[in-house]
């Protein structure tokens, strides 16, 4: 605690300096940024998980990124990368009996992606009910589809007149179809009128 001008002011006592940009698992974090707030922008880290890594190494939550010593950013990795090895419980963990090696892992950043596409593509492969419904683009989890899902292009009957484009020429060129079969329909008339007038 320092006194400076009539108030008093409390100074952090370490060797580490602020820092602006703290590096953490590959991911740059603003130093002003809250720990809890800084952890959760790492991808595969959500409220939770920060808050109970925080409590394991006895971090206060609510100091700032940029405070932290370098061997408080090292434990942080080292819990983050390997929380089995931390005694974090199997629940906790965002990848449980993973399919190709039957483990427990907690996956970051470009490997959640990376798996859930490697997922679909073997659901895909081994031609499962999943499979199926993730290649018509429907629901995969057992949702209703009746009223809710509708994406796409619209399915139904459409307006009169659009649905069908109009041929080049547009409407004149039926209209003179028209005239020309009324013209045929009317010479058969006239002749028969006229023919026997004449032989009176």
């Amino acid at each position: 605690m320092v006194f400076i001008g009539g108030f008093w002011i409390l100074e952090y006592l370490s060797s580490q300096e602020y820092r602006h940009i703290v590096r953490i698992v590959g991911n740059d974090i603003p130093g002003e940024k809250k720990l809890l707030v800084g952890l959760t922008q790492i991808k595969g880290i959500g409220f939770n998980f920060a808050t109970a890594v925080c409590d394991s190494l006895k971090i206060n939550t609510n100091s700032n990124i940029g405070n932290l010593s370098e061997e408080n950013v090292h434990a942080i990795e080292k819990i983050i990368t390997n929380p089995v090895g931390e005694n974090f419980p199997t629940w906790f963990l965002n990848r449980q009996k993973d399919i190709e090696t039957g483990k427990d892992k907690h996956l970051l950043t470009s490997d959640i992606p990376f798996t859930l596409r490697n997922d679909i593509e073997r659901e895909r492969v081994t031609a499962s009910w999943r499979g199926y419904r993730h290649l018509s683009g429907l629901k995969v989890r057992g949702q209703r589809t009746r009223t809710s899902g509708r994406k796409g292009g619209a399915v139904g009957v459409a307006k009169g007149g659009l649905a069908a484009p109009k041929k080049d020429g547009g409407a004149a060129a039926p209209a003179a179809d028209a005239a020309a079969d009324t013209e045929k329909k009317e010479a058969p008339a006239e002749e028969k009128k006229e023919s026997p007038v004449e032989k009176k």
